[in-house]
């Protein structure tokens, strides 16, 4: 069995590939949270901790605008973390633990983050529990970091239109599915659990999040997260960035 990921950069790429099927304004909304961190650290090198950063997507694209930036992804998933590691090397700490969990915050090497960044990975999680970790994630930053937040969270003053945008995205995906043009979800695990290296660790991803955890994805509109930012104790809570049925909210500590 191979002892390392060989090419972690192939599997960065083919993982951003099968994540813009879904996001096509993905960079768009990584852009403006490093925006709004440049925003709010004047020139210094950020400490950002990449919530449940999966692959380190968001950590990588920080060092590559503040190379001096000291990055932290935290994660669960074994094959995801497994890149991320392979992808940072030494550029940056990866921490195994479990948002469901208020003892994730332990897990952490250190707190006072400038910035603590998350996309698309919060709606598993229940209104309940995503409402106390914002209130976690307040505890995380120094005075006048800011967090992010960057999910599925349609605009509830556009009901129909919004339904007819996920509608037009949906059909976009499918059509770039058949045309071979993108890559599935199913289609990109299926690889990764072929691979030598990634094939235990997809076997410990299924223990860890059966099926049936991931049956129901929870999106409500961006005015609950900005309500729930504020309730947890931030300063300012806002929208930062929409797209569509996306959006970005930020609470400044």
């Amino acid at each position: 069995m191979s002892a390392y990921l060989s090419n972690p950069q192939i599997w960065q790429e083919s993982w951003d590939r099968q994540q813009e099927a879904f996001l096509p304004d993905r960079e768009e909304r990584f852009a403006a949270m490093l925006s709004a961190v440049a925003a709010t650290t004047d020139g210094v090198a950020p400490r950002v901790l990449d919530l449940a950063g999966g692959t380190g997507t968001i950590s990588l694209r920080t060092l590559a605008r503040f190379p001096r930036a000291q990055v932290t992804v935290l994660d669960q998933d074994p094959v995801l973390m497994a890149i991320a590691a392979a992808s940072l090397r030494d550029r940056g700490q990866v921490v195994d633990a479990d948002l469901g969990d208020a003892g994730w915050r332990a897990k952490l090497p250190e707190e006072d983050f400038d910035a603590v960044l998350t996309a698309t990975a919060l709606h598993w999680l229940p209104a309940e529990r995503v409402a106390t970790l914002y209130a976690e994630i307040r505890e995380v930053l120094r005075p006048g970091g800011i967090f992010v937040n960057a999910d599925h969270m349609p605009e509830e003053s556009l009901p129909t239109l919004s339904e007819r945008l996920d509608q037009h995205a949906r059909a976009e995906r499918e059509a770039r599915y058949a045309a071979g043009g993108a890559t599935a979800w199913s289609v990109w695990w299926e690889r990764a659990a072929a691979d030598e290296f990634l094939a235990p660790r997809a076997v410990e991803r299924e223990r860890i999040y059966p099926r049936t955890r991931h049956s129901h994805e929870w999106t409500p509109p961006a005015l609950w997260h900005v309500d729930a930012l504020r309730v947890a104790g931030f300063a300012e809570a806002g929208v930062l960035w929409r797209g569509g049925t996306d959006a970005a909210v930020a609470g400044v500590r």
